[in-house]
């Protein structure tokens, strides 16, 4: 399917938004506090706080350039507020209020009128009528002043990048890191906002893409700043319907409480923390609005600096189980019953939003598994609670990079019912929350589950407990294979996993994605539409983009293709003998320059030529001519493409010779990449041959020709075990070229027929995607 990164609207529709659009304001905060930040109405927003250290302040953003939105969705840059006037009614509850030190502060960060940057602090008091906790407060951009009293040093309205207004809580004290005797839980609304004067309209894309078929994936860790109208907004426009994966995260869902100098998990005064909660719970109001269902996703992680000692998962040094992520997060021991007791807490906790929603109840429960620790390759099945539930003392496994015997791989499938118990009582209690009307999914990652390397890893982390049908529906993961090019891995995986677990197609779900590094998009992102393309093919019918963040900064566009309605190729051959008089002719695309002097600048715009044929004067007979007719008739005309085989340029052997296994380099092994595209150099340019004949083809590693390969549509050599490093990967084959005709005429004269004029054919090579 077509698709497009979209760095920038170029010609797409829009429209306006008013200045200060309360969808599009962000919050901002340090650990360990929370807040969040909600549109209430068209003109209104909220936002709630925790606070636990005396220091802690949180920012209401408005930024003068959109850096979250997708690029066909964005609001444009402005940066210019002069004779702009924002006004709005201000409440609170649980902050320091208007007219106190510390109070409501509008930072704005931008440059003097000499081009300096520089800040200014706005104390909204100065220009707010009423009371310190409910007020109108109007903000005119080219007389605003800058201190605690008025009057102040002037704002430069001309040139500002961002502006934020400070929340800080009562008891607060600037730079001070104490905690507070207790969390202190706040609250401010805007209402009634309108941006009148200059600039007080934003243009921002409009789209609205046709439904492609593709589902999205989403996480609360990265989007907790946003307002959720904002991220259901991307996804309804760029074309994504049914269901959306919502991951809730592992760092900014959970309450905390004190212990010494760190705060740890919390159930005291409920699961969710509030801004959490108030987030959620306007996200699947919106959610239900807009026709979607929201997929709970909820997995085994949770931020290290705040989970309990005796939750983590341990590897036999007693190191805690702990990501690659800065700062890390760590992992939960199945066996622990209170880590586990925790996390249905949470699942229960979300269900009820979705039912207060309206929302049918969907829930993942996502990548559940025993860590294996990077370095070492050890396996964290040794914490107290599972040492326990092991038989007190289990063997030791040093690493799974290595050969075990029988007891540690029996250790490895009793951490793996472990593992599977713990998934059941996690379904069992979402199914209780629900009152048994909920559909239960299990996520998994085959790249870490099935790693090559740690070839018995999979009988703790894919236990047989998780046979079809224990889920409704089994979704699967591959993205480091997806984006290293390791497909021999992932169709073993695939094979396994069916073979393993037993679910039909008809119940498994895939994520294709994600692109962590923006540097890496251009090469990722072919790959993973790909792949869902493949996935489509194969019959997957619920498919996931991973996801939103990656979609939208870097322009990721699915698009609609014709070629669902109609096959625009048909894999036949041209039904005549091409005679010696038949025309081929080779053609590029330049662009010539000429200047003032007679001198030129050339300019080759293809890589590579394009074919032209004129077959007409191969017909040789009437009934030729007939043939000639159905077969123009049958492919619409230009319609649909067909296979010629050209009379001069035909063999990987020279043009016209007898193929053999060491005609073409393919490529280079590296250890991971199975795939490898046919192609016939011409000196130093590469054609892509994307119809050889695929009885002709022979393939060769090192000079030596091989059959464990399978041959793909579209021209690619796939080997089940992938070549090794430095492995030189050669083919031979006889191969046609995708052509279609030239005109939607077929001009035919029976009399200058029978005179021994032949007709002309034109025809003209397609290009097929590489």
């Amino acid at each position: 399917m077509a698709f497009w990164l979209a760095r920038e609207r170029r010609g797409q529709h829009c429209c306006y938004i008013q200045r200060f659009d309360p969808r599009f304001w962000t919050v901002n905060f340090p650990r360990p506090m929370m807040a969040s930040v909600v549109s209430t109405a068209a003109d209104a927003l909220r936002v709630d706080c925790s606070f636990y250290h005396k220091g802690e302040l949180a920012g209401l953003i408005w930024e003068s350039e959109d850096r979250l939105d997708h690029p066909l969705l964005a609001y444009e840059t402005q940066r210019n507020y002069a004779h702009c006037i924002l006004k709005f009614r201000w409440r609170s509850g649980g902050v320091i209020v208007l007219d106190q030190p510390h109070g409501p502060t509008l930072t704005i960060e931008g440059r003097d009128a000499a081009g300096n940057a520089r800040a200014w602090y706005v104390r909204l008091w100065n220009y707010a009528s009423g009371t310190p906790n409910d007020a109108l407060i109007e903000l005119p951009f080219s007389a605003l002043q800058s201190g605690y009293g008025l009057p102040g040093d002037p704002v430069h309205p001309s040139d500002i990048d961002r502006m934020f207004i400070s929340l800080v809580p009562q008891g607060y004290v600037e730079g001070s890191t104490e905690q507070l005797p207790a969390r202190v839980d706040g609250w401010a609304e805007m209402s009634g906002i309108s941006c009148e004067g200059a600039h007080a309209s934003l243009e921002t894309g409009d789209v609205l893409l046709p439904a492609h078929g593709e589902q999205i994936a989403t996480a609360y860790d990265d989007s907790f700043n946003q307002t959720p109208a904002r991220l259901l907004r991307n996804i309804e426009g760029l074309g994504y319907r049914g269901r959306i994966v919502h991951y809730v995260g592992m760092s900014h869902y959970f309450r905390l409480e004190p212990l010494g100098n760190a705060h740890y998990i919390s159930l005291a005064g409920g699961v969710l923390n509030g801004p959490c909660e108030a987030w959620h719970r306007a996200y699947a109001d919106r959610a239900r609005e807009l026709d979607f269902e929201l997929i709970w996703s909820l997995s085994y992680e949770l931020f290290d600096a705040h989970c309990w000692n005796d939750w983590k998962q341990r590897a036999p040094d007693g190191s805690a189980a702990l990501t690659g992520w800065v700062p890390p997060s760590t992992l939960l021991s199945p066996a622990h019953s209170g880590a586990m007791a925790y996390l249905q807490q949470v699942a229960r906790a979300f269900v009820a939003i979705a039912r207060d929603a309206g929302l049918r109840v969907l829930f993942q429960i996502g990548e559940p598994w025993w860590w294996t620790v990077p370095e070492s390759g050890a396996p964290c099945i040794y914490d107290a609670s599972a040492r326990q539930a092991l038989g007190g003392d289990p063997v030791a496994i040093p690493t799974l990079r290595a050969p075990l015997d029988a007891g540690q791989r029996a250790l490895l499938d009793a951490a793996g019912h472990i593992l599977s118990d713990s998934t059941d009582a996690l379904a069992e209690a979402v199914r209780d929350a629900a009152s048994g009307d909920a559909e239960v999914l299990l996520l998994t990652f085959t790249p870490t589950v099935l790693d090559p390397a740690t070839p018995d890893a999979w009988r703790a982390n894919m236990p047989v407990g998780w046979r079809y049908p224990a889920f409704d529906r089994l979704q699967l993961e591959d993205y480091d294979w997806l984006t290293g090019g390791a497909d021999a891995a992932r169709r073993r995986a695939d094979g396994f996993v069916a073979d393993h677990l037993g679910y039909p197609v008809a119940a498994t779900d895939y994520f294709s994605g994600f692109v962590l590094l923006p540097e890496n998009s251009e090469e990722y992102w072919p790959l993973i539409d790909r792949a869902l393309d493949a996935a489509r093919d194969r019959g997957v019918t619920q498919r996931f983009v991973w996801a939103l963040p990656q979609v939208a900064r870097d322009g990721y566009t699915r698009l609609l293709s014709g070629e669902q309605t109609m096959i625009a190729f048909d894999d036949v051959a041209y039904p005549l003998e091409l005679g010696r008089d038949a025309a081929a002719s080779p053609e590029f695309s330049t662009s010539v320059a000429v200047t003032a002097s007679g001198h030129e600048h050339r300019n080759a715009l293809w890589s590579d030529a394009r074919m032209r044929y004129d077959v007409g004067p191969g017909i040789r007979s009437e009934s030729e001519l007939g043939t000639l007719l159905a077969f123009f008739r049958a492919r619409y005309g230009p319609a649909k493409g067909f296979r010629l085989r050209d009379p001069f340029d035909f063999s990987s052997n020279r043009m016209t010779g007898q193929p053999t296994p060491l005609d073409q380099p393919l490529g280079t092994g590296d250890g991971s990449t199975s795939r490898f595209r046919l192609a016939k150099t011409y000196g130093d340019q590469k054609r892509p041959i994307t119809r050889p004949v695929p009885s002709s083809l022979q393939v060769a590693l090192n000079g030596s020709e091989i059959a464990d390969w399978q041959f793909e549509t579209g021209g690619w050599i796939v080997f089940e075990t992938a070549p090794a490093t430095g492995v030189e990967i050669t083919a031979g084959f006889l191969f046609d070229v995708p052509v279609r005709f030239a005109e939607d005429r077929l001009d035919v004269s029976g009399l200058a027929f029978a005179a021994g004029e032949a007709p002309s054919v034109p025809l003209v090579e397609i290009r097929e995607p590489a």
